[in-house]
């Protein structure tokens, strides 16, 4: 195996890369392999999706399939081979029935069909034997021989960036939201990568593509989201066990909790949300459901931990999976869509009644614990209301400057600096958070300025359009550009998603953006000196010189 896309990355002085028997988010070689043969196999996908469309062949089933069937080789979705053997058996056929309807018209309009080659002719055998075999020529270090390591570090950039995309689009989706220009670029740039190219102009270009494609499917999905589940709104949500059985939701998806939701009403179990849904509880058709009692936990990486602790059945919705066999409860976790983890049951459908009665033989909580709140729900409505008032304080000097510390959260003790980089903002200063690098410090206490809460937790990381939405706003606001505010973007890493979203930024021209806790490994020296030429890009210091450079600019 060779799998370099997660800051959980190994590395060492021979070279950077989890090439090993199993990679350090707990996914065999085999596992591997078989992620990088869908990815390859998809790649041929999307080069006949795109031919096709030459001739007005626009198939909305393989479009939405491309993506999700991505998303599942996202860090932490689906340890499953079975899972992913029949994904590449499903793509084999996707790509083949393109390819015939592309031959066919291409016929009645008395042109001859274009060759393809690559991923676009890969013929596999079923088993898996026969699919590993074919592994060395799919993996996302092929042809290292022949190039140097900037050009592949460019590619995985670009190959990183766009599954975090697919990932959003998949969310999307789930929400009613699709787009058939959006799908045709995504096809474009897929296969352009299954081409393996190896101009340097192209892949920063496409890189900056990516992020711009991004950036539209961030407003599909705050789009479904809002149509759905109206606009969050401000809310202080309890961070403590509520006594009763008890169901935990995790991961994304606010379909599948509303679905919980329906589906437990009168039944005497309490629903908790857990990492990145705790944003759920802002939005008002998910709030008025008196069961939703709190959220449980916090980021990704203690769940093994944390999930143990928890009296209850378990759902996992989307990405941040790990090995439930190490807090032995495995048995009361239930995986949904793309995630998979070997025997552990899979909910297929809309019928949650197995989590529920799995739920109700377990023992729940024993008693009520002391209530301890946060807040969220500041997504882009709520940031827009509230932005006159943001505005006036700033011209009356009461506000001085925003701060966006936000991201992935992850394990490593270098991610402390977050902690303490939140504890060292001056009082005249705003925070703005999302995803679930906000349980670093969303347990202190920030207070106000005039009214205006200092702490403002946007969503989840699929919100970041929202904070997006609030810089252009302030820009438009006192009439300059974004660089020219006195705004802050901090930003902390851990997988795809969020490189799609640092790709959105760098693309709609932000600058000086600081990330941490280290660069991925996929960069090199040579890159990150590209980036910081090209956008201002920099790796984060020590709290003191990052704080003191961010109040001086």
């Amino acid at each position: 195996m060779f799998c370099i896309q997660c800051e959980h990355t190994i590395r060492t002085p021979a070279g950077n890369g989890c090439s090993y028997a199993q990679g350090m988010c707990g996914k065999t070689s085999d596992i591997s392999d078989l992620q990088d043969v869908l990815v390859y196999m998809l790649q041929g996908v999307s080069a006949y999706a795109l031919k096709a469309r030459e001739f007005n062949i626009v198939d909305g089933e393989i479009d939405s399939y491309v993506a999700k069937a991505f998303f599942s080789t996202l860090t932490n979705v689906n340890f499953d081979e079975a899972r992913l053997i029949e994904f590449i058996r499903s793509a084999q056929g996707y790509r083949n029935s393109l390819k015939v309807r592309y031959e066919h018209a291409c016929m009645l309009s008395g042109v001859a069909p274009e060759q393809l080659d690559g991923a676009a002719t890969w013929d596999l055998e079923e088993d898996k034997a026969a699919l590993l075999a074919e592994a060395p020529n799919a993996a996302v270090n092929r042809g290292l021989a022949s190039i140097n390591e900037d050009i592949l570090g460019l590619r995985l950039l670009c190959l990183y960036g766009l599954k975090g995309v697919a990932a959003y689009m998949e969310h999307a989706r789930i929400l009613e939201q699709t787009d058939a220009e959006v799908a045709a670029e995504f096809h474009r740039i897929m296969a352009l990568l299954g081409n393996d190219p190896t101009e340097m102009e192209l892949l920063l270009a496409t890189a900056m593509e990516i992020g711009k494609l991004n950036y539209r499917v961030m407003e599909m999905l705050d789009l479904g989201e809002t149509n759905k589940y109206g606009h969050p709104e401000p809310v202080q949500v309890n961070m403590k066990a509520v006594k009763g059985k008890a169901i935990l939701v995790s991961g994304h998806d606010l379909c599948d909790l509303e679905m919980i939701l329906q589906q437990t009403e009168g039944k005497g179990i309490n629903v908790y949300t857990n990492g990145e849904m705790l944003p759920a509880h802002g939005y008002p058709l998910l709030k008025k459901y008196p069961h939703l009692v709190g959220n449980f936990g916090s980021a990704w990486q203690n769940q093994q931990k944390e999930f143990a602790n928890f009296p209850g059945a378990i759902v996992m919705t989307s990405n941040c999976l790990i090995d439930p066999n190490v807090g032995q409860y495995a048995d009361r976790l239930f995986t949904r869509s793309i995630v998979g983890w070997p025997g552990v049951k899979h909910i297929d459908g809309d019928d949650f009644s197995a989590v529920i009665e799995k739920a109700l033989s377990l023992e729940g909580f024993k008693y009520d614990e002391i209530p301890h709140y946060t807040t969220t729900g500041f997504a882009r409505n709520a940031l827009m209301a509230a932005a006159p008032a943001v505005i006036d304080q700033v011209k009356a000097g009461n506000i001085k400057h925003f701060f966006l510390i936000g991201g992935c959260d992850g394990d490593k003790a270098e991610r402390g600096y977050y902690t303490e980089l939140a504890k060292a903002l001056p009082d005249d200063s705003l925070l703005l958070t999302l995803a679930c690098g906000k349980f670093k410090f969303n347990d202190l206490e920030f207070g106000d300025i005039n009214g205006i809460p200092r702490f403002l937790d946007v969503g989840q990381c699929n919100d970041s359009y929202s904070a997006i939405q609030l810089a252009l706003a302030l820009a438009e606001a006192f009439e300059c550009d974004v660089n020219e505010l006195p705004l802050s973007l901090i930003l902390s890493w851990f997988e795809q998603k969020a490189i799609a979203v640092l790709l959105t930024l760098l693309s709609l021209g932000i600058k000086d953006i600081r990330v941490g806790p280290t660069a991925p490994a996929f960069l090199t020296d040579n890159l990150l000196t590209a980036l910081n030429e090209m956008t201002g890009l920099k790796l984060i210091t020590t709290v003191e010189q990052d704080l003191a450079d961010c109040l001086s600019a």
